[in-house]
C-alpha cells in the first residue's frame, strides 16, 4: 500500500527541518510532498533538500492540500501539519486500518507537546470528543484513500474548518476511525494567545459548528478573537 504524505507549509522552515527527517525515517517508502504557499523564510530550500517534491500553490491550507492530493502518486494520502511530530508506528497503523475495505479514512489521537497539565486535560477531552462526535481537525493527521479524496473533490476551499468539513464528508464513502496511536502537535498558538482562554474559545467554536452555525459567522468570530489577543 503506497502512501503519499502531503505537508502544506507557509514560513515553516524550523518545523520542516524537524518533521521531514522524521517522515523519511519512519516511512521510508512514502512519497513526501511539501506544498508551499509562498514562504519567505527558507522553507522551500529545506523542502527541496528533504522532500520528494515541492509544489507551489496559492496561500491557504485547503488549497495547498488539494494541490498536493491531486499531484500525489500513492493510493493512500496522509495529510500532516508542518508542526506535527510522528513516530514509526503511524504509517503501519494507517496500512492496517485501510486493510479493511469498509474504512474510507481516519485520524490519530492528539498529544499537544507540552508537559503542562492543562494540555493533558485538553488531549483527553479532545480525543474523547472525536470518538463521540465523529468530527476531527487536521492536526490529528488525516489519512484517506486517494480515490475517496478525488471522488469528494478534496477539501472545501474555505478559510476555517475545512478539515472538519472534509472529515465529515469522508463518512459518505465509508467508515472513519480515530486510531489509538498518537500524533504530536505544537502548542505555539495556545501559548501565544493564552492556553486556557484559547481552549475555551475554540471549544465554543466547535460547539457552534456542531450545532450548525454557518462557517462564515464562525470565521468572523475567530478573526475577531485573533485580533483582540494579538
Amino acid at each position: 500500500m503506497a502512501i503519499s504524505i502531503i505537508v502544506p507549509a507557509l514560513n515553516e522552515a524550523a518545523n520542516l527541518r524537524a518533521l521531514l527527517p522524521q517522515l523519511r525515517a519512519s516511512s521510508p517508502g512514502a512519497q513526501i510532498l511539501v506544498v508551499d504557499g509562498g514562504s519567505s523564510d527558507g522553507s522551500q530550500a529545506i523542502a527541496l533538500e528533504l522532500a520528494d517534491s515541492v509544489l507551489q500553490s496559492e496561500r491557504g491550507r485547503a488549497v495547498q492540500m488539494n494541490v498536493g492530493g491531486k499531484a500525489a502518486q500513492g493510493d493512500v494520502l496522509w495529510f500532516l501539519h508542518a508542526d506535527s511530530t510522528v513516530s514509526p508506528l503511524l504509517a503501519a497503523a494507517i496500512e492496517n486500518a485501510l486493510a479493511d475495505p469498509g474504512i474510507a479514512g481516519g485520524c490519530f489521537r492528539l498529544r499537544l507537546e507540552s508537559p503542562k497539565l492543562i494540555y493533558r486535560l485538553r488531549d483527553a477531552i479532545g480525543n474523547m470528543l472525536v470518538d463521540l462526535t465523529g468530527i476531527a481537525l487536521g492536526d490529528r493527521g488525516f489519512f484517506c484513500r486517494r480515490e475517496v479524496f478525488l471522488a469528494l473533490g478534496g477539501y472545501p476551499e474555505i478559510r476555517i474548518l475545512e478539515d472538519a468539513e472534509f472529515y465529515r464528508k469522508l463518512k459518505q464513502r465509508g467508515r472513519v476511525m480515530q486510531l489509538r496511536q498518537t500524533i504530536g502537535s505544537s502548542v505555539r498558538r495556545y501559548e501565544a494567545l493564552g492556553p486556557f482562554p484559547t481552549m475555551l474559545f475554540y471549544s465554543f467554536i466547535m460547539l457552534l459548528y456542531v450545532a450548525g452555525i454557518p462557517i462564515q459567522m464562525l470565521e468572523r468570530m475567530v478573526r475577531g478573537y485573533m485580533t483582540r489577543r494579538s
